[in-house]
């Protein structure tokens, strides 16, 4: 029996642990109820089990065949904060939290790939299955980094997986290089001297000064970063002032930049807080930038996407693998423990059906053996 047969036959065990914390949806760095789940069918299984790691992250350690070989498997756990407008008996029980990106399928795959390799044991070395909390923009991965998860759970190498929509059920995507981009949201504040609109000429216009920054801003990608190096920066909120006749002492803007390395990240920073100043002083104002990197780029590493797109086409055949997925500007917190680690961030296919981060979003349980299958095959063949 294939491996992907063989975590079908408990498709339904893991269909209701996927639609049972779906309908318990939990936040970045609150998944108490979701990592308990974890760690009671991880016990289950036979796994040794490590609790709170990064606040309410969770390991797993499973070991094979001696050896000194350990690799790293992990999966996100964390909802977003949306209304779920699905019309399903399992819906999210949660006013204005849901499991919109599929990290329930994720779990739910990982706990998979978990079950059988405990059954079989064939690989060498050692396992640790890595249930993260906060992916959403919560810092979860750098929380468990910084609770030292690779000194107490050492790793030669890791992988994660994510659902995607519009990818058919039975099919993998990766990219060797960069896959998905480096984030940070940034928010410039503007301050000026407020006045009657009447008589602006006795103000120091901050509303003015902001959208002139917001303005000036376009050009560092079109004029600053090489063309080579593709990167976004948006402008995605301007505030000022509460009143029609009141010019404000001070305005706000803020978005998001995105970038596949830390070097034009570094450039879009330095640029911002240059332009940033600088047109404010101009127009007689001050302005000061607040920068926060979320995401760092993710870079699948060439030996272990060489390993995923073996193992992908060993379970489906090749047709079936798409090995040169073109990389996306999302972003994805697995990548700070690839900056310490290598590995390879893969797709699985989720079929037709709403996008990610969409109140009608919907991660499809026929997908779970397949996700589960490639983490196993994965450690199998690594």
């Amino acid at each position: 029996m294939s491996i992907i047969e063989t975590i079908r036959s408990y498709q339904d065990e893991l269909a209701a642990f996927r639609q049972d914390i779906h309908a318990h949806p939990e936040l970045g760095l609150e998944e108490t109820r979701t990592a308990q789940k974890v760690a009671e069918k991880l016990e289950e299984y036979g796994i040794e089990v490590h609790r709170g790691v990064g606040r309410t992250g969770v390991v797993g350690v499973l070991r094979g065949r001696p050896g000194n070989r350990a690799i790293g498997l992990r999966a996100d756990m964390d909802a977003l904060p949306i209304e779920e407008a699905n019309d399903v008996p399992y819906r999210s029980t949660i006013p204005g939290k849901m499991h919109a990106c599929g990290h329930d399928g994720h779990t739910t795959m990982l706990l998979g790939a978990a079950k059988y390799l405990a059954q079989t044991r064939d690989f060498e070395g050692t396992v640790n299955f890595i249930f993260q909390p906060g992916e959403e923009g919560c810092g979860g991965a750098l929380a468990m980094l910084e609770d030292d998860l690779f000194g107490r759970f050492p790793c030669d190498q890791v992988f994660g997986m994510h659902n995607r929509p519009g990818l058919p059920v039975g099919s993998y995507a990766i990219c060797d290089g960069p896959a998905m981009a480096g984030g940070a949201f940034f928010d410039i504040t503007v301050s000026g001297y407020g006045t009657h609109g009447a008589q602006p000429q006795q103000a120091k216009d901050p509303v003015i000064a902001a959208c002139h920054i917001a303005t000036a801003l376009q050009t560092i990608v079109a004029r600053n970063v090489l063309p080579a190096h593709p990167a976004v920066l948006s402008v995605t909120k301007i505030a000022g002032g509460d009143a029609y006749n009141v010019i404000p002492n001070e305005a706000s803007l803020g978005g998001t930049a995105r970038f596949y390395s830390r070097e034009v990240g570094e450039q879009l920073e330095a640029r911002m807080r240059k332009i940033a100043e600088s047109v404010a002083e101009g127009l007689g104002c001050t302005a000061t930038v607040d920068w926060r990197l979320i995401f760092a780029p993710t870079i699948n590493a060439p030996e272990q996407t060489a390993t995923v797109i073996a193992a992908a086409s060993d379970l489906i055949g090749a047709d079936k693998v798409n090995g040169q997925q073109p990389p996306t500007m999302g972003s994805e917190d697995f990548s700070f423990m690839m900056e310490k680690v290598p590995g390879a961030y893969m797709l699985v296919g989720n079929g037709p059906g709403a996008n990610v981060h969409n109140p009608t979003y919907m991660f499809n349980d026929e997908a779970i053996p397949y996700g589960a299958a490639l983490y196993a095959r994965v450690v199998e063949m690594a």
